[in-house]
C-alpha cells in the first residue's frame, strides 16, 4: 500500500475454511451493518503465524489480509501461510490473500498469474487487492486509459474466480469519471467490497475518518456493497493527521469506537481495518 499517496490524497486531482471458499463474486452475504467493533488488519511481511494470530485475536480482529508473494509455490512461504491458515481457523479469523502492484492496471497478466497462484494454495477465504493505479505516471498522462485498465483488471480478476474480491480504494474516487460514468460506481460494480483508505486521526468532524468516507458509504448503501474504513499506524512525517503513530494505541481504539457509533445507521459499514500489523504491534500505548 502506498500510504503516502493514500494519506495525502486530498491533494490529488479531481464456505468451508479448509477449502478456503466462502462465497463467490456473484453472491453476497446478508447486507446488514457490521457489529460494532468489527476489525481487520493488513499483514505485510513474513511474521510468525503464532504471534500474528494471537495478536489478532486479542485485538478482536476477525479478518487478516495476509500478503502472498509472487513466488508462493517455490519460496518457502507456503509452509508459513499454511500455519497461518490453521491458526486462523482455530481462532475463527478469516484469511484474505493480499497482493497488488500499481502496474497491474496496465499489465493484468501479472495479476492473473498471482491470483492463480493464490487459488492453487487453497488457503484463503477472499482476495484483497491493493492496486493503486494513481501511483502510475500514466494516471497523469492518460487518466482515462489508466482508469479503464484498472476496471478491466477487476473484471478479469473476477472471471473464473470463486473467491470474493475486496479492493483498497482512496476516498476520492467518486470525484472522477471514466467514459462518462462515475469511477467509484464502476469500481463497486466489479468487486464485492471495498476498504476505504480513510487515513485520519479523528472520528468525526471536518476531514475525519467518517467525513472523508461518506461518499463511499452512500454508494455502498445504494449498490448493497460492503464498505470498510481504515486507520493508519505507520509514522507519516508529511501527514501527521493521517496516522495514529503520534496518538498511540489507546487513542486510536477510542477513535475507532467513535467511528462505529457514527456509522451505526449505515448498512454498508463493514468495520475498520488497521494498517498494518507490523506498526500497530509496536504502537505506543
Amino acid at each position: 500500500m502506498s500510504v503516502i499517496l493514500a494519506a495525502t490524497s486530498l491533494t490529488v486531482p479531481a464456505a468451508s475454511a479448509s477449502a478456503g471458499v466462502v462465497g463467490t463474486a456473484r453472491t453476497s452475504r446478508a447486507f446488514v451493518a457490521a457489529p460494532a467493533g468489527t476489525r481487520a488488519m493488513w499483514l505485510w511481511g513474513a511474521y510468525d503465524p503464532a504471534e500474528v494470530i494471537a495478536w489478532a485475536a486479542a485485538q478482536n480482529v476477525t479478518e487478516v489480509f495476509a500478503y502472498v508473494p509472487w513466488s508462493v509455490a517455490t519460496d518457502g512461504s507456503l509452509t508459513r501461510l499454511r500455519d497461518l491458515r490453521e491458526r486462523a481457523d482455530e481462532a475463527g479469523i478469516r484469511l484474505a490473500a493480499l497482493g497488488g502492484e500499481p502496474d497491474w492496471a496496465t499489465h493484468p497478466a501479472n495479476a492473473l498469474a498471482w491470483r492463480d497462484a493464490v487459488l492453487a494454495t487453497n488457503l484463503f477465504n477472499a482476495i484483497h487487492l491493493d492496486v493503486e493505479p494513481y501511483a502510475l505516471p500514466a494516471w497523469q498522462t492518460d487518466p482515462a486509459g489508466t482508469k479503464a485498465g484498472y476496471l478491466a483488471l477487476l473484471e478479469r480478476m473476477r472471471a473464473g474466480n470463486p473467491l470474493p474480491i475486496e479492493a483498497d480504494v482512496p476516498f476520492w474516487y467518486g470525484e472522477h469519471q471514466v467514459n462518462g460514468k462515475n469511477f467509484a460506481d464502476e469500481v463497486l460494480k466489479r468487486v464485492d467490497a471495498v476498504t476505504v483508505m480513510s487515513y485520519r486521526d479523528t472520528a468525526t468532524g471536518p476531514n475525519s475518518m467518517v467525513a472523508v468516507s461518506q461518499d463511499w458509504l452512500r454508494r455502498g448503501a445504494t449498490t448493497k456493497k460492503r464498505v470498510r474504513l481504515a486507520a493508519e499506524t505507520d509514522p507519516l512525517a508529511e501527514c501527521t493527521h493521517c496516522t495514529f503513530a503520534e496518538e498511540g494505541s489507546r487513542k486510536m481504539l477510542r477513535t475507532l469506537r467513535q467511528v462505529d457509533t457514527a456509522t451505526r445507521r449505515s448498512a454498508a459499514y463493514a468495520g475498520v481495518a488497521i494498517h498494518r500489523y507490523g506498526s500497530w504491534r509496536v504502537l505506543r500505548p
